[in-house]
Formats: C-alpha cells, structure tokens, sequence
C-alpha cells in the first residue's frame, strides 16, 4: 500500500488565509469598510485567553479588526446578554464570537443564539445548525467547516462514502455529520450509548473522531485504505486517534497537531469576511 495522504491543516489554512487578504483588500477599496470581529471573553481562564490572542493575531494577517471584550468572572447571563445586544446592533461588527466555555452561571446556549444570525460567524446560533442542516445559508460550526474544508482541498472523495462519526457534540459532532450528509456521503453518528463500536468503524471510507478521549480509535478497529479525520486534542499532544499505528493503514489522515486545529480559525476569519461582503457587497 502507498504512503498516506497527511491532510496538513496549515498548508489549508494558509491558502484560506492569502484568499481572505484579497477579499478584505476588495472589500475595503470598494466600501471603505474593514470587517470587525468581536470576541467576547468572560473571565480568565488561560486557555480562553490564548485562544484569543491566536484568534486577534489571524484577524490582523487578513485585515481583519479584532476587538475584544472582555468582562468579569462573575458576570450574570442578562449582563452578557446585553453586550452582545449593543454588538448586534454595532453597524461596524461582522462577526461576534463568544469565547466557549463561560462560568457555570451564565445559560450559555442562551447567550449563543442571542447572537444576531448574519454575525454568527462562528455558527453556534441553534438557528444557524437548522439553516445549514436544510442546506440553508447560515454560517457553520468553526470546527466541522474546518474538516469540511480540509477534505475538500484535498479532494477526498465525499459521496456515497460511509462516514462514521465518532461523537456528538452540538458544535462538533451533529453539525460535521449534516455537513458530510448535505455532501452526499452516507453518515452514521456514533456516541458513549452506541454498541459495537469496533464493528461499525470497521465499515466506515471515513471516520471523524471527535469524542474528547486520548487515542480512542485502534488499529484493529479500521479498514485499510479508510481517510482518518482527528478532531480530537488531548494533553500530550495527542488526538483521538491512535495515529501512530492508525496512519499506517490509511489512505489519508490529519496530523495532530498541525490538521483540524489550524484550519479552524481560518473559517472563522472566512465567515467574518464572508458576513462583511453579504452587507456591503451583496454577495
């Protein structure tokens, strides 16, 4: 068997990135507007904050605005409600991100689909996941775009693949499997309740894990030739795939780290620019 296709995510996000820097040049010397994204940040968790800064620094390579908000620990649901109000209506704002995870008292998902829709560039509104799952023009989950994009920039064959999707989480593992369906790929979710396991991945053309555990998918569990796609990161450095004796036996795969990580910024920067051009470009 040849050697496996490493689905390099910076390679892929570059290219989106020198993309988005000439659609905010266009932008800005049609209209005189540059995009602006909002991030709101509650609290300080170090993690947030680090992916804040990530998130700034790719607003600047593409031309992007960032502006950050950032409030107190102890901030209540209505407050944040409010500043996320007074950004809906902020003319200047493209894109507002709610920096995931706030404090246990704030009603998060509230506060998600508060955001207006044509500034959900970070689609976690429940509204934008129905939109997109009808085949709609809502802005998608960072994440699922980032694989979808990945795949696509490699030209990994999607329909009438089987894909198997390992978890089920609301922004990453529902959303990336109405992504793959609207593909034309054949999908099957599965999850902590899902019996033999092995079984059903032993079937799949694709597998996207995205289940939070260290190494979680063997060797023994796939077919040879299947595209591995890791949207896990755990400590260590390390995905949800056992890639150092899963890769062997692909056809294709995403590094950890260096795959689905990388890209993943880079979709939000796109739709933040993409919700800019609907408004001023009518695109």
């Amino acid at each position: 068997m040849s050697q496996p296709l490493v689905l390099d995510g910076r390679i892929v996000a570059k290219a989106v990135e020198s993309d988005l820097q000439q659609r905010v040049k266009v932008l800005v010397e049609k209209t005189g507007v540059t995009p602006v994204l909002a991030t709101i940040i509650v609290g300080s968790n170090p993690a947030s904050q680090t992916y804040v800064k990530m998130k700034g620094n790719a607003c600047l390579r593409v031309g992007i605005e960032p502006r950050k908000i950032e409030l107190p620990e102890e901030t209540t649901t209505e407050e944040l409600l409010a500043v996320i109000e007074e950004l809906n209506q902020d003319e200047r704002v493209s894109g507002i991100l709610l920096q995931h995870p706030v404090p246990r008292q704030i009603d998060e998902q509230k506060c998600f689909n508060s955001i207006a829709l044509d500034k959900d560039t970070d689609g976690v509104n429940t509204a934008s996941f129905g939109s997109v799952t009808m085949g709609g023009n809502g802005f998608k989950c960072a994440t699922p775009y980032s694989i979808m994009t990945i795949l696509k920039y490699y030209n990994v064959e999607l329909s009438g693949k089987h894909a198997v999707v390992i978890g089920r989480s609301p922004i990453l593992g529902k959303p990336v499997s109405m992504l793959l369906l609207n593909e034309n790929a054949t999908v099957t979710i599965c999850h902590s309740r899902t019996k033999n396991l092995p079984e059903i991945v032993k079937t799949a053309d694709i597998v996207v894990a995205c289940v939070g555990k260290a190494k979680f998918v063997q060797k023994e569990w796939l077919k040879e030739g299947v595209v591995l796609v890791d949207a896990g990161y755990n400590a260590g450095n390390v995905g949800d795939i056992d890639l150092e004796n899963c890769a062997e036996i692909s056809s294709a795969y995403t590094p950890v780290p260096g795959g689905v990580g990388p890209c993943t910024i880079a979709m939000l920067m796109s739709q933040t620019v993409e919700s800019a051009e609907r408004k001023y470009l009518d695109i």
